[in-house]
């Protein structure tokens, strides 16, 4: 095994130092040698691994990897669990105490190293170089379940354009809809008898139309793959990972026109959470929701499930130990102030 460096050739004195002042050869690790100087030449690294046109390039990066399903989904479903305001102090303590110093600790690594995910913990301490690859193979389980929930969303959207100016989970009148069925608008009264046994149609297009679910394990059914399953599948992993591949990788991510497309991934899903704001707080009710959401239950901060909840979500709002971090870090010049 053997190490790449740079023996200074003093016959040649230009000004500055360039390449040229440099002969690069290869030494054995075990050969002790006084008089070889190792240097790496000016922006060597720089031009082979590329990095970031400019600074707005690393902090949309950084915007767009918080803005997924973390945030969008999970964060809400946990909210609403842990009492609203509750889980609001548990997260903003969490945020402040783990999340943001442990950003700036993953970014500040990456630029130092210049190394991603799986190989700057065992650069770190190569007994631990085993972290990278499980940070890797949560990421992939992660990606499994998440492409799934993106592939419901994109079958709601291209159903909900198929049934204009109509939902098709509005209504009890379609194939999928069983006798159970009840639109709650409606006088029900006269038409079910057992009030356990109720499915509003909401229910049963998820239940029946986007999952295709039997009545339980000793039925397995018939061929469920419908026309719409297939190609929103692949959809759902085509988003997930665009923002992945979009970029190369030999010349940084500056060096493709398409990496612009971090920009869009960035502000436009705020863009679509203002307009969901704004609706969600024209809706009847919604006052009453508002005030659930930041009246704390003082009781249940002395329980551990919403600190635990709390903490947990930091990690998933900020994409903490996944090793995107320090990969979007690496990018940045070695003396880039990555907290301005």
């Amino acid at each position: 095994m053997s190490n790449q460096v740079y023996l200074r050739d003093e016959s040649i004195k230009p000004t500055p130092l360039t390449k040229e002042s440099f002969i690069s050869f290869k030494i054995p690790l075990a050969e002790k040698t006084k008089e070889v100087i190792i240097y790496t030449p000016p922006d060597e690294d720089e031009e082979d691994r590329g990095g970031w046109g400019n600074k707005l390039d690393f902090l949309m990066s950084c915007i767009s990897l918080s803005v997924g399903l973390g945030n969008v989904w999970r964060f809400p479903y946990l909210c609403y669990k842990n009492g609203g305001g509750t889980f609001l102090i548990t997260y903003t303590v969490a945020m402040f105490l783990c999340g943001i110093p442990m950003f700036f600790q993953e970014v500040a690594i990456g630029q130092y190293l210049g190394s991603g995910g799986m190989t700057f913990v065992g650069q770190l301490c190569p007994i631990l170089k085993g972290v990278g690859y499980a940070a890797m193979t949560i990421v992939f389980l992660l990606d499994v379940y998440y492409c799934v929930i993106i592939s419901w969303t994109l079958f709601y959207i291209i159903a909900t354009f198929g049934s204009i100016p109509y939902l098709p989970w509005a209504e009890c009148d379609n194939w999928w809809n069983t006798e159970n069925c009840y639109v709650s608008s409606e006088n029900i009264s006269s038409v079910i008898t057992n009030a356990t046994n109720h499915s509003s149609p909401v229910e049963e297009f998820f239940e029946n139309r986007v999952l295709g679910l039997t009545e339980g394990i000793t039925n397995i059914g018939g061929n469920t793959i419908q026309p719409l399953h297939l190609p929103v599948s692949r959809m759902g992993i085509c988003v997930h990972d665009y923002k992945k591949r979009t970029a190369p990788k030999w010349k940084g991510p500056d060096s493709g026109p398409g990496f612009q497309i971090i920009w869009f991934t960035a502000l436009f899903p705020y863009v679509i959470l203002i307009i969901m704001l704004v609706r969600a707080v024209t809706l009847e009710g919604a006052g009453t929701g508002l005030l659930y959401y930041v009246t704390p239950r003082w009781e249940a901060l002395l329980t551990p499930r919403p600190w635990m909840d709390g903490a947990s979500q930091i990690f998933f709002a900020y994409s903490i130990g996944c090793g995107a971090l320090p990969a979007l870090g690496s990018y940045n010049k070695f003396h880039h102030n990555a907290y301005k």
